[in-house]
């Protein structure tokens, strides 16, 4: 298995540090390297210009007859081997080789059979060149380490606003549509925008859109709920005067699922406003449960691994699990089982199991399973009232078939207790 790189190397912050770096350490080989060869080029263009001068001088003194100075000689000992044979072959030239442990240019030409030589001392070009790379290595090691400095600070500006940007998004996503991120850049038309202030910007605006949406739809939604209640309220009297009979049960049945839609309507327009307050109080969950059951009128089994105690909205939970046990009855088959294990409570099925759509994306207004019985607020307000309780509404299918819910409720504090 190939293993995989730490979080950390896909980080805009330390990609950005190794393309700095690399293009420093490019741009400091390439103008290092066309220094070097520069000085290089001149530095050994004079010595070999300086070896050649003498070579003529001490050639003019042999052919003169005169004596010669110590720093050149016939067939000098110390010459190199490939420089002799050059000149005994009638052409001049140049090398530079070590002589007496000390780095000589040579210069040396024909003089009868054998090579007349000159040499002169190179040591002062050698460490020239030396200290020039030295130099050369030097500044290259300090202009990458500030340039990484300056990059890294300038970098780092930038993830950052980033950085809060995604968590603004992150934050919009979660249900807080008051966030923004109010990037300064894009508050002052002087300030040129940068292309992390247009993004800012763009979030900002969708998330002022959206607010403003949700907003008209939770109001449309409040305002239908409560216009549909007097009427409502004064057709249900009006049904209570109806004669026995079965036209009578079946007004009468449609005006309590009108109440009940309305009722889920105004629940649904309090959930998304987030006003909602929980009285809490600490509750034995087993007992609770059971009572739901009963009070649902369903054929529902109870199964209790292990009680537990906890603080909750007792209303709240029993609005839950109501809905949770209901639903399992609607859309799914007998036998339906709920289970409490310590602080969580699972209401499980043997039906065709949750659709697709839900186990991804969670419950749906009015989208509803199967046969399309029911207006699908149910689970909606399931997972709604679950949230303001602090508890967790885990929705899965079982491996041998039928829909699983599983609410887990907080942990009761000891102490507290």
């Amino acid at each position: 298995m190939r293993p995989r790189a730490p979080a950390w190397t896909a980080t805009l912050t330390w990609k950005s540090a190794v393309f700095i770096t690399v293009m420093c350490c490019a741009l400091a080989a390439l103008l290092g390297a066309l220094v070097h060869v520069s000085v290089t080029r001149q530095t050994v263009d004079s010595a070999r210009q300086k070896a050649l001068s003498r070579l003529a001088t001490v050639t003019r003194a042999y052919e003169a007859g005169q004596p010669l100075p110590r720093f050149a000689g016939l067939d000098a000992p110390g010459l190199p081997e490939p420089l002799r044979a050059l000149a005994t072959s009638g052409r001049r030239g140049t090398m530079v080789a070590d002589f007496k442990g000390r780095p000589t240019m040579w210069a040396a030409g024909p003089a009868g059979n054998t090579a007349l030589a000159a040499r002169v001392d190179y040591t002062l070009s050698q460490n020239t060149i030396t200290n020039l790379d030295r130099s050369i290595l030097g500044s290259s090691v300090l202009a990458i380490g500030a340039t990484l400095l300056v990059g890294a600070f300038a970098v780092t500006r930038v993830t950052r606003r980033l950085h809060l940007t995604a968590q603004v998004a992150r934050r919009i996503s979660a249900g807080d549509l008051d966030a923004r991120v109010n990037d300064p850049r894009t508050k002052d038309p002087s300030r040129p925008e940068d292309e992390v202030a247009t993004v800012s910007g763009a979030l900002d605006t969708m998330a002022s859109t959206l607010q403003d949406k949700l907003l008209s739809e939770q109001r449309f939604t409040a305002d239908v709920a409560h216009e549909l209640r007097t009427p409502l309220t004064g057709l249900s009297a009006a049904a209570e005067l109806l004669p026995e009979g079965r036209p009578t049960e079946l007004v009468r049945d449609r005006v309590r699922a009108m109440r009940a839609l309305t009722e889920d309507l105004l629940e649904i327009s309090r959930l998304d406003a987030r006003t909602e307050q929980v009285d809490l109080a600490v509750h034995a969950l087993a007992p609770l449960a059971a009572g739901v059951v009963r009070a649902s009128g369903t054929p529902t089994e109870v199964q209790v691994v292990r009680d537990a105690s906890v603080e909750t909205d007792r209303r709240r939970l029993e609005r839950v699990l109501g809905n949770l046990v209901a639903n399992a009855h609607k859309h799914g088959r007998p036998p339906v089982v709920l289970t409490v294990e310590g602080p969580a409570v699972t209401v499980r099925d043997h039906g065709a199991g949750y659709p697709a759509y839900l186990l991804e994306h969670g419950p749906q207004r009015f989208r509803t399973e199967g046969g399309g019985k029911g207006h699908g607020l149910g689970l909606t307000i399931a997972v709604g009232q679950s949230a303001v309780i602090g508890a967790e509404l885990v929705f899965s299918n079982a491996p041998d078939g039928g829909a699983v819910a599983r609410l887990t409720l907080p942990r009761l504090d000891s102490s507290a207790a």
